[in-house]
């Protein structure tokens, strides 16, 4: 078993999301995140990422056991969740006692290196502090169970478009949020749009506006999306990402853990 400071750049894109390194040349870990390594396994342990603790893990299988099952969750409290590849969980699941499936659908991870085409759409624009405050309004009438929201922690900044083109001075219908972002790896949540003005495009829009902006800044861009939501995914794809089915698992309730 060993504990590193960081992780290599062509590390996998949940990995370096997990890991939230710092920009600066150090590329160190953020605040209170570990990461294990075993062979060809990596456990990135992150706590209060995108509203939960997350152990985001990777590699062989045999090995990704080994190593969370005999290192990591006896190192971490009884509510981080590994997540990663779905096959890889599954595994994790079989092999260690009190851990068992996340309840709810699956999800996706999503991903590009690559900027979308074309990456800009007339009227999407950086939202100012009012806007972000128009924003708030329309997360609470239209997607009040969002980790990502104006304000909230890890919410850097957010993308919207408004009804009447460039200028900005109409209602705003769709907005999407670059949040919890780190070095190599930018990452997009919090996308709706306003329900009356579903059908139009909106949601790619915005969503290829910040995907470009997240690629040229961190050099990848991701998100999660569950995997019962083909509207949501359907527009990702047009925003030039590419998924794989993820899954999570947990502690059983009750449960004292390996």
């Amino acid at each position: 078993m060993a504990e590193a400071d960081g992780l290599p750049g062509d590390a996998a894109g949940h990995l370096l999301w997990a890991a939230q390194l710092s920009a600066d040349h150090s590329r160190r870990p953020g605040p209170g995140v570990r990461v294990f390594r075993h062979r060809s396994a990596t456990a990135v342990v992150s706590p209060g990422l995108s509203g939960r603790d997350r152990i985001a893990v990777d590699g062989k299988a045999d090995d990704a056991l080994v190593l969370v099952r005999d290192e990591v969750l006896a190192e971490v409290g009884p509510g981080h969740r590994p997540f990663g590849d779905a096959e890889l969980i599954a595994a994790l699941v079989r092999g260690t006692p009190g851990l068992v499936a996340a309840g709810g659908p699956g999800f996706l991870w999503m991903e590009t290196a690559e900027p979308p085409r074309p990456a800009v759409a007339e009227g999407v624009r950086w939202l100012d502090a009012a806007g972000e405050r128009e924003a708030a309004t329309l997360f609470e009438d239209s997607f009040p169970g969002s980790y990502a929201r104006p304000g909230r922690p890890g919410a850097r900044r957010w993308a919207g478009a408004h009804d009447d083109g460039p200028d900005g001075t109409g209602a705003l219908l769709a907005v999407a949020g670059d949040a919890w972002s780190g070095a190599g790896c930018g990452f997009m949540a919090g996308v709706v749009t306003r329900p009356e003005a579903r059908g139009r495009g909106l949601g790619v829009a915005v969503s290829r506006f910040v995907v470009d902006a997240l690629v040229r800044e961190y050099g990848r861009a991701a998100l999660m999306v569950d995997a019962d939501n083909p509207a949501a995914i359907a527009a990702y794809r047009r925003a030039g990402m590419r998924g794989r089915e993820f899954a999570a698992a947990a502690r059983a309730r009750g449960s004292a853990g390996p």
